[in-house]
């Protein structure tokens, strides 16, 4: 898949279409397999099909079954060769088709992938990166849905990223893709068909041309704000931008932050932010209890404590196993959830 672009205008250069975060995931792969033979992509269904989502759609046919290919139904099969083949010197790509197929894999991804470069002393690197569509938000069954980063965040020796913009789809994949260290690249299923005027080819010039002082793992200011700041990450950046709009026309301005990057966890831009506006919400489809919101929380709190002018809030998923798809609106953070969360930062007491 690539961009296409719209017929110029009479007297003026092409607008650029809009590209979909599916799209863009395609894109980057296509443009990692073409730059480095290291690279392989392989997972259920990858191939012939393209994947569930048709992230992998045409690269089999592309650069051929011995690049992008289909495997068994075992994931925790699927982990293993892609340990043995990083230790020889590969790049694999590995697809775990939705976020709670994974878990057969999680102890080769604990085990293994997370602990090989420690249990080497440095001397066995794992470059690998598995990809799971991941969250809620599509009205998926059991086992089709759930909101597992914690495990993977908690777990030393693995990146975790999770884009939430089409440009991060095609940046961040490239970023992990070439990462000498395994990544857990979270893909909020709900997004795969959300668009944006993205011309995916000036993102792999500015990719392929970027800084050498370029560091990963940054977050960005999505909507800047003066009176609170919502920290956030994934499927739940576009509802936490929709509530910023919903605040504004009630005359109150929330900053909106967008964590990008789960570990490393950029501390210098929500500290920034967080002294800025002295109010803070931090909003997650996951469980709350003992999760990444709660690390969250803490690292505000340790950081930031004398310029808080109300306790952290946070916008969570309930503790409970992931609900049926009529359920599914009452469970995830929502814009009302969170504006009730801003009203309750202690207002009264702003002078």
């Amino acid at each position: 898949m690539s961009t296409l672009q719209a017929p110029a205008p009479a007297g003026g250069t092409p607008a650029v279409r809009p590209a979909t975060f599916a799209q863009a995931l395609n894109t980057a792969l296509a443009d990692a397999l073409a730059a480095d033979p290291a690279v392989v992509v392989f997972g259920e269904d990858v191939g012939t099909l393209g994947g569930v989502f048709r992230i992998t759609d045409g690269l089999t046919k592309r650069f051929g079954r011995s690049r992008c290919f289909d495997t068994p139904l075992a994931e925790s099969g699927i982990a293993g060769m892609a340990v043995g083949m990083a230790m020889n010197r590969m790049r694999p790509v590995i697809e775990m088709q939705f976020d709670a197929f994974a878990y057969p894999a999680f102890e080769q991804v604990a085990s293994h992938i997370a602990k090989m470069h420690n249990r080497t002393r440095g001397a066995v690197r794992l470059p690998i990166v598995l990809r799971i569509p991941y969250a809620g938000g599509i009205g998926g069954v059991e086992h089709h849905c759930d909101s597992s980063e914690a495990y993977y965040a908690h777990t030393p020796g693995l990146k975790v990223f999770t884009p939430a913009t089409v440009e991060d789809a095609y940046l961040m994949l490239r970023e992990a893709i070439d990462s000498d260290d395994p990544v857990v690249f979270l893909e909020p299923k709900k997004l795969y068909w959300s668009k944006a005027p993205v011309d995916l080819a000036e993102l792999k010039e500015r990719y392929e041309h970027r800084a050498p002082e370029h560091r990963e793992g940054r977050a960005v200011v999505a909507r800047a704000g003066q009176d609170a700041t919502i920290l956030t990450y994934g499927p739940s950046v576009p509802t936490a931008l929709a509530a910023a709009a919903a605040a504004e026309a009630e005359g109150r301005s929330l900053e909106v932050v967008d964590l990008r990057s789960i570990v490393p966890f950029d501390d210098e831009t929500v500290a920034a932010s967080v002294r800025r506006t002295g109010r803070v919400v931090v909003v997650a489809e996951a469980p709350g209890f003992a999760s990444v919101a709660a690390e969250i929380v803490a690292r505000v709190q340790e950081r930031c404590f004398h310029s808080l002018a109300a306790p952290v809030r946070r916008v969570t998923g309930f503790d409970i196993p992931y609900p049926a798809p009529k359920l599914e609106e009452h469970y995830l953070p929502s814009v009302d959830r969170i504006l009730d969360a801003v009203d309750d930062l202690q207002w009264e007491d702003r002078p």
